[in-house]
């Protein structure tokens, strides 16, 4: 859901789980060479250090399966994530409905949830074991896995798109104001957001701060842009008598179609899936608002007029 490097580009694929293929990006190794060599002093021996930055990894793997599986269950696809060192991104694409949008999305922070009061509880059961007295670098290390996961779960909370709290924000807008409006509301209040956090790395003087605003503020330039041309396309005239039958939107009337064979744009539903430049008949027509593809027979929902010079045959 966001602009991260693609599978081809510096990833190793690490496993597949459940249809859903895992990569990591080749600077996560060098940025947790940095983070295991900055944090040295906490524990005893960079073990213990490792082992944080692994537990780190765990909980975002987590999280972004949580966005996989839910959008699976919602009718979307979901089978690529990819870790890097902002973190992790799951490529999904739920059905354009603002319900699935919201279960998608809100399924990530609900895994940190979950773990907030597993791994709180074990911190508490550390505290009356003598654990801090006994194994401190155990304690330390469960202690900081509690921390991390309470502050994914904050920062993601927070209702700056493209976070996951921004999405969410977008979602629950999208029920009252439409795709479009909603994720230019969205974007405004990101870009207020990004404000704010460059303000804070200027303060803090904190270069993964920079880098995180920067990431942000491209995703929502995008997702500003995206919004802009939901908005032009909800203004555009529509065809009665079809829709989707995926996302039930009514198709734009206009040479909005492709053929294959002589690379002519002509309106499909105008004259029933036959190319007017070549004769080409195309059985199958694809929604340009969800991609999904279905039989002309199934977008109707009354006899499709004859095509624009032809007559009715009886």
């Amino acid at each position: 859901m966001a602009s991260v490097p693609s599978s081809g580009s510096g990833v190793i694929r690490l496993f597949r789980f459940a249809g859903i293929d895992v990569f990591l990006h080749w600077s996560w190794f060098l940025v947790a060479m940095i983070e295991i060599g900055d944090k040295s002093s906490r524990y005893s021996s960079l073990l213990w250090n490792t082992l944080e930055y692994l537990a780190l990894f765990a909980i975002v793997l987590l999280h972004e399966f949580g966005h996989s599986l839910a959008c699976r269950q919602v009718g979307g696809t979901a089978d690529r994530i990819v870790l890097w060192p902002l973190g992790g991104v799951a490529f999904v694409s739920p059905p354009p409905r603002p319900g699935a949008t919201l279960w998608s999305i809100t399924a990530g922070p609900l895994v940190n949830v979950v773990l907030y009061p597993v791994l709180a509880g074990l911190l508490m059961l550390s505290q009356s074991s003598g654990w801090f007295d006994a194994t401190p670098d155990a304690y330390r290390l469960l202690n900081a896995i509690w921390y991390i996961n309470a502050g994914l779960l904050i920062f993601n909370l927070l209702p700056i798109y493209p976070l996951d709290g921004g999405q969410i924000l977008q979602s629950l807008l999208w029920f009252v104001m439409g795709r479009g409006r909603s994720l230019m509301v969205a974007t405004i209040i990101g870009f207020i957001g990004v404000a704010g956090i460059i303000l804070l790395a200027l303060k803090e003087r904190s270069m993964w701060i920079g880098i995180i605003a920067g990431f942000i503020l491209l995703n929502c330039w995008g997702g500003f842009r995206q919004a802009m041309a939901h908005l032009r396309l909800a203004k555009m005239p529509r065809r009665a008598g079809f829709a989707c039958p995926a996302c039930k939107a009514k198709p734009l009337a206009g040479a909005f179609w492709g053929c294959g064979n002589c690379r002519q744009a002509f309106d499909t539903f105008e004259t029933r899936g036959e190319c007017p430049h070549c004769g080409t008949q195309f059985d199958v027509m694809r929604c340009p608002e969800c991609g999904a593809s279905h039989p002309i027979s199934a977008w109707a929902s009354w006899t499709p007029p004859p095509p624009i010079g032809g007559s009715r045959r009886t």
